[in-house]
C-alpha cells in the first residue's frame, strides 16, 4: 500500500490548517453563507451512497451491496513535563463489504492494517452474520465491538475527537468473537451477548479456547424524549462481568464495570456526560468521569471540549493513553485529570472531515500538553449501533 512520505505530510497538514482556518476569517455576509450551507449540502448528499454498489428492495435474494472503507491520519506533537514525542500515524485504514440478503440476513466483513501499515493485513476487525427476526430481535454471531460505555459505543466514524478517554481505553475494549441480541422494544434500544476474552487473527481460537474466559456484556439506551427542557435526551447504560481465563488478552482491567450517560441535544449544542466505574481486579477498583460539550458555529464547523478526571484506589490503578501520553513521559498513577479543546470542520458530515485539537493531561505529578491534526474519511453504510453517533444533533452528521 502507498504510504505518505513526510513532505507530503506537511503538505497535507498545511491544507488542514489551511482549510480548517479559513471560516475564522472575515465575516461573511448572509448570502455567502446560504450559499456555503447549500453547497455542504450537495456534497454531503452526494456522498451520501459511497460505497453503495447494488440495492434493489424487490431482488429476490440481494437487496443490498456495500465496499465500506476508512481512513484515519493525523499528526501529533507532545511536550510533557518528562518527555517529548511527535509524529504522523495512519491511525485508522480498514476495508471490507457488507451485504443484506434474503431481506433479514446482513454479513459484514472489515480487514484492518496495523498502525502505519504495519503490517498491511492484520485481520479482522469484524467478520459477523445478523439475522433480523423483528425490529425488537437480531441475532449477531462473529467477531464484533464491545459496547460498553457511551463513548465506546460511537463509532470511530463519528467520534469528535481524535481519541476515546482515557478510561475507556484503559479497559481494554476490542472486537472479539460473540453471540449478541440486540433490538428495539418502545423506547429502548439494548445489546447484550457473550464475549470471548481473546482476540487475533485467529478467531477460530478464540471462539473454541475456553481458556481466554468469556465476558457477559448488557447495554442499553432508553429516549426520554425532552428531559431538562433540551430537545433530546437520551441515558445510556452498560454493565459488564469478566470471568477471565488463563488466557485472556483482552477486557482484563476489571472483574465487573457499569457506565451511565446522560446525552442531551439544544438547537446547535449538545452535551454528553458519562461516569464509569470499574470494580476488581490486581489493580483495585477506579472511576472515571467524562464530560463533553459541542457547539456547531456554523453547519460545518464546530467547536468541541472535553473534560476527564479518574481516580483509582490502587497507586499504579490508571494507565496513561498508550498513544501520546506515555510515549511523552506520562507514567500510570491513581489520580488523572484532562480537557481537550477541539475544532472540526465538517466537509461531507463525518464522511469527510478535517480535526484539530490541543489536549491538557495530568497523572499524579506528571503534565503533558498534545496538539492534534488531523483528516478522517469513510465511506460504506451507516451504524446501526444502539445510539449511533451519526443520528444526533437531528441529522447534522
Amino acid at each position: 500500500m502507498l504510504r505518505l512520505s513526510p513532505s507530503r505530510n506537511i503538505s497535507a497538514l498545511t491544507l488542514l490548517v489551511a482549510g480548517l482556518m479559513s471560516p475564522l476569517g472575515a465575516a461573511p455576509d448572509a448570502r455567502t453563507l446560504q450559499a456555503e450551507a447549500v453547497k455542504e449540502r450537495s456534497l454531503k448528499d452526494r456522498y451520501e451512497n459511497l460505497g453503495l454498489l447494488h440495492k434493489d428492495a424487490n431482488h429476490p435474494w440481494l437487496q443490498e451491496l456495500w465496499v465500506l472503507g476508512r481512513y484515519h491520519g493525523h499528526h501529533h506533537d507532545s511536550e510533557g513535563s518528562h518527555g517529548d514525542d511527535a509524529g504522523y500515524e495512519s491511525r485508522r485504514v480498514r476495508l471490507g463489504f457488507q451485504a443484506t440478503m434474503f431481506r433479514d440476513l446482513t454479513l459484514h466483513a472489515q480487514a484492518i492494517s496495523g498502525s502505519d501499515f504495519e503490517p498491511a493485513y492484520n485481520g479482522f476487525t469484524e467478520l459477523w452474520a445478523r439475522w433480523h427476526f423483528t425490529d425488537a430481535v437480531n441475532l449477531t454471531v462473529g467477531q464484533q465491538k464491545h459496547r460498553f460505555t457511551h463513548d465506546r459505543n460511537v463509532s470511530s466514524r463519528y467520534m469528535s475527537f481524535m481519541e476515546r478517554s482515557m478510561f475507556t481505553n484503559m479497559i481494554g475494549l476490542d472486537y472479539t468473537p460473540a453471540v449478541t441480541l440486540s433490538g428495539r422494544i418502545e423506547k429502548l434500544d439494548y445489546y447484550t451477548g457473550f464475549f470471548s476474552n481473546a482476540t487475533g487473527r485467529d478467531m477460530g481460537s478464540a471462539f473454541t479456547e475456553l481458556h481466554s474466559g468469556s465476558t457477559f456484556l448488557a447495554a442499553g439506551t432508553y429516549d426520554l424524549g425532552t428531559f431538562l427542557g433540551a430537545d433530546s435526551a437520551q441515558f445510556y447504560g452498560s454493565y459488564l462481568h469478566t470471568e477471565l481465563g488463563s488466557g485472556a488478552t483482552n477486557l482484563t482491567r476489571f472483574d465487573s464495570a457499569v457506565s451511565g450517560a446522560l446525552i442531551l441535544t439544544e438547537g446547535s449544542a449538545a452535551l454528553v456526560t458519562e461516569l464509569t466505574a470499574g470494580f476488581g481486579g490486581q489493580l483495585g477498583d477506579a472511576v472515571g468521569l467524562n464530560v463533553q460539550p459541542s457547539y456547531f458555529l456554523t453547519d460545518t464547523l464546530e467547536v468541541v471540549g472535553r473534560f476527564q478526571l479518574a481516580k483509582s484506589s490502587h497507586g499504579n490503578g490508571l494507565r496513561a493513553q498508550r498513544r501520546y501520553e506515555s510515549r511523552a513521559g506520562l507514567l500510570d498513577g491513581d489520580s488523572y485529570q484532562a480537557v481537550t479543546l477541539g475544532l472540526n470542520r465538517y466537509i461531507a458530515g463525518h464522511r469527510l472531515k478535517l480535526m484539530t485539537s490541543v489536549e491538557y493531561a495530568k497523572m499524579n505529578d506528571r503534565d503533558v500538553f498534545t496538539f492534534f491534526a488531523g483528516f478522517r474519511m469513510f465511506f460504506g453504510p451507516h451504524s446501526n449501533a444502539p445510539f449511533p453517533g451519526n443520528k444526533t444533533l437531528k441529522g447534522r452528521w
